[in-house]
């Protein structure tokens, strides 16, 4: 049967005109409709009609959305969103004036969050992230990144994979898996960084290849983490097993990462706090999409990234929470929007592009998801207002009221 979702007050595609991205101008552009509807047919978009062109509504199943707006489901593309424990100690600390890196050296930070993994069993870190991963579905999230990174030894991050795996298999959106075994070095290896590089390279990374149980290898490439040549020989081995890279880099320092990401190939390049003008340049001859995290700088009061340089030198952006337990404890995705075109000087219209379309680039998936194009999948988030302008002027106010995944209400 035809579904119909009928008389939206506004329906904002982010017609991409099949390059299934958007970059510099471009992001700019949300390609509006009015008085249009979506016609759906195999959890596919089948069609977009003008609203006077309808007849015999009674072949469809309608899903009133009547002086709504409409946008493609929202893609939150870099987020840990399985931890157990609780960090509230450190912010006191950070509030005091420590610094993340202060907190880092001296053993605590995410080695406190691995402990507190470690200690959790499979059962109750599927419970944890199941209800997270519930709440970032009210916000209209139709498809979710979720990384490892909390294990730091074979038996853990294995653990962390297989919840991440069992979360997808069992909740209505998409949950897309990324090994970062390369977060930080465990307490264990903190005088041996090369046998814990080997243990990454020799053991986790063939059985998670093997078994198929990560999409994208990430590493967190900083002076209190692993160096650009250690994350080199990481990217090497992941990329032989076909596992495709994103990295963590140019976050506190500038120490080689982007070079390093750009010449394997990585899809995105998260952080870029601390970019310089020069890596722009070299950013720009790639594909790779520049993931920016407000969220991280707000909470920990420190440097946004360079959005604006980075979307007039024509470099496709996209917005995360990057939700965390230690530098971004923050899982409201409107917030980060607000946060975009408030401390970063995005449009409105930019931020909507990076967080439904250029985020699916940085999955791989914007062949599929990200914008509302005939043939692609039946994502949407429906939000309570006439005016998209309203998503990201009410700060930290959800106006989604009805999520959709494949054609199917998945929130109401």
């Amino acid at each position: 049967m035809l579904k119909l979702l009928l008389y939206p007050s506004q329906i904002v595609t982010v017609n991409t005109d099949g390059k299934n991205f958007k970059r510099g101008k471009g992001q700019n552009n949300l390609d509006l409709l009015y008085n249009h509807s979506i016609v759906i047919d195999n959890n596919i978009i089948k069609d977009i009609i003008p609203n006077s062109s309808i007849r015999n509504k009674h072949r469809y199943k309608i899903i009133n959305v009547k002086d709504k707006t409409i946008l493609p489901g929202l893609v939150e593309c870099h987020t840990h969103s399985v931890f157990a424990g609780s960090r509230a100690n450190e912010f006191k600390e950070k509030l005091s004036g420590k610094s993340y890196e202060e907190i880092a050296k001296r053993g605590s930070g995410i080695l406190k969050t691995v402990t507190a993994v470690r200690k959790t069993s499979f059962n109750d870190l599927v419970d944890m992230a199941k209800q997270r991963v519930m709440y970032f579905i009210t916000q209209g999230v139709t498809t979710i990144e979720i990384k490892s990174g909390y294990g730091l030894d074979f038996k853990n991050e294995i653990k962390i994979l297989e919840v991440i795996k069992y979360l997808n298999k069992t909740l209505p959106i998409d949950i897309i898996p990324t090994f970062l075994g390369a977060h930080t070095y465990p307490k264990k290896y903190l005088g041996n960084h090369k046998k814990y590089i080997d243990l990454i390279i020799n053991k986790m990374l063939p059985y998670i290849a093997k078994y198929k149980l990560a999409k994208f290898c990430d590493c967190f490439c900083e002076s209190t983490a692993f160096s650009a040549k250690e994350t080199e020989k990481i990217f090497k081995a992941a990329r032989k097993l076909g596992i495709s890279l994103r990295i963590h880099t140019e976050q506190f320092n500038n120490i080689g990462g982007i070079e390093t990401a750009l010449n394997y190939g990585a899809t995105s390049l998260d952080h870029l706090e601390m970019l310089k003008q020069h890596q722009i340049k070299k950013i720009k001859r790639s594909d790779a999409v520049a993931v920016l995290l407000p969220g991280v700088s707000f909470f920990l009061n420190y440097n946004y990234a360079p959005a604006r340089k980075l979307i007039d030198n024509n470099i496709p952006v996209a917005l995360s929470t990057d939700y965390n337990p230690g530098s971004s404890h923050i899982a409201n995705l409107n917030f980060i929007m607000s946060l975009a075109a408030l401390k970063m000087n995005m449009t409105i219209e930019e931020t909507i592009t990076s967080v439904t379309i250029n985020p699916a680039k940085a999955l791989q998936m914007n062949n599929e998801i990200g914008s509302i194009e005939i043939n692609k999948r039946a994502d949407f988030s429906v939000f309570d207002t006439k005016e998209y302008a309203d998503i990201v002027y009410n700060v930290g106010k959800n106006l989604n009221i009805m999520t959709i995944k494949n054609g199917k209400v998945i929130y109401k």
